[in-house]
């Protein structure tokens, strides 16, 4: 096949809003092997090892244990690669262009940290474990941030290896967890510090975990990814963090912040700036197709396209919405609330998801081969939307069957006062 045809970079504003990016369209087992061998390249002399989601949250988690190991990279390795990319969108060059300068950046020998950096998500947590118990060096620290498993059972194997290598195990986050799955993780030998998902981020747990006197650059850091995760909205800085973190690579974040903490230099400033025109632009294309739903008692603003999901969400909340869905070309979709929605979680959690109550994340399991996803590219999520519109619904049910149920226990009291009364 023809590389033009899955290079989404050259692709016109509205169609690259539709269609997923081009590492959509690799086979997993390609990514999978280079994973390895990126994690076996990272954890190779490595004294701590940290297993993180690579968003601001995460990677803030990565930056904080690399300055109490004294292990964060100079950001002279950097800053040419940074300068160069802001002279690439100054001038206006294609996008390809863009992503093939950053293809040259990686082939690159890559810079090594003594606290090593492995990526994952919530779907590929046994994975990230499997590769460090395989590759990493016996009596390493390890560390598990920002991440939730859905169940015990499907880390367990790859954990207790991981354990076995490791001289301590110590893992911090802030999602919803169940009581069984946080037992189960601490009977391992895991130091597991789970904090309130509404009231801290995962930066702020590490943070207030480690044993290390961290000044003052570090509370804000953590104060301000905290803005930005937990969406508060009263700190700008806080979308310039999420902002570096999602179009930079993980290295590259972790030393900026841990150099400059969020007082970010004015050469990335710049890069911010350059790319949120497009960035903008995605934003509008995915609000103009929304549609408003009732369900239950909630106004649900679903939408479809590759975006910005926090932004999106916020738009949809200025119209009105209680909820929002934002359907993503590969698939996935990202669920938001609001103070008058406060069950993402629960919906997620019904199509293959989860999350917090007012953010998670789903995909669900219908995508049977390539001409399901060729339906859903041109019919803008359709059957994703109706799925997870349908989950809104068994959440409807289930919260006005709760209402019904403590309306009849309080009349049943009221009736025994009663009774009770003219005894």
């Amino acid at each position: 096949m023809d590389d033009e045809l899955i290079d989404s970079a050259s692709l016109s504003l509205p169609r690259k809003s539709q269609l997923p990016g081009t590492g959509f369209f690799y086979p997993d087992s390609l990514d999978e092997d280079r994973t390895e061998e990126r994690v076996a390249e990272a954890v190779d002399g490595a004294e701590a090892v940290v297993i993180a989601d690579t968003d601001a949250d995460g990677l803030g988690c990565v930056a904080l244990l690399r300055e109490m190991y004294d292990a964060t990279l100079e950001w002279a390795t950097f800053e040419s690669d940074v300068a160069a990319r802001v002279e690439r969108w100054e001038r206006d060059v294609p996008a390809a262009e863009e992503d093939e300068a950053e293809a040259d950046d990686e082939a690159d020998e890559p810079p090594r940290s003594t606290v090593a950096l492995v990526g994952a998500g919530p779907y590929s947590l046994d994975e990230a474990l499997e590769n460090v118990a395989e590759y990493a060096s016996e009596g390493i620290d390890l560390y598990v941030c920002d991440l939730c498993p859905d169940e015990y059972a499907w880390i367990e194997d790859e954990l207790a290896a991981a354990s076995d290598l490791a001289a301590s195990v110590a893992w911090y986050d802030h999602h919803q967890w169940d009581d069984e799955t946080m037992a189960a993780v601490r009977e391992a030998g895991v130091d597991l510090v789970v904090g309130e998902s509404d009231e801290e981020c995962s930066t702020d747990v590490t943070l207030r975990s480690l044993d290390y006197d961290f000044d003052e650059q570090w509370v804000e850091l953590a104060a301000v990814t905290r803005d930005h995760d937990l969406w508060q909205k009263e700190d700008p800085r806080s979308d310039d963090l999420a902002d570096y973190a999602y179009w930079v690579s993980p290295e590259e974040y972790v030393t900026v912040v841990g150099t400059f903490g969020v007082d970010l230099p004015e050469v990335v400033e710049q890069y911010i700036e350059l790319r949120r025109v497009e960035k903008q632009e995605l934003i509008e294309a995915a609000v103009s197709r929304a549609e408003m739903k009732q369900i239950g008692p909630w106004t649900v603003g679903v939408t479809y396209g590759r975006c910005s999901q926090n932004e999106v969400a916020e738009a949809l909340r200025e119209q009105g919405s209680d909820a929002a869905v934002i359907v993503k070309p590969a698939g996935s979709a990202s669920i938001r609330g609001s103070e008058g929605f406060e069950l993402a979680h629960e919906v997620a959690g019904k199509v293959n998801g989860g999350g917090h109550p007012r953010a998670a994340g789903c995909k669900p399991d219908i995508y049977d081969d390539m001409l399901d996803y060729a339906h859903h590219w041109t019919t803008q999520g359709a059957t994703t939307k109706r799925v997870i519109l349908r989950a809104f619904e068994r959440v409807a049910d289930e919260v006005a069957a709760e209402s019904e149920a403590d309306t009849a226990d309080d009349g049943s009291d009221a009736d025994e006062d009663e009774t009770d009364e003219s005894e």
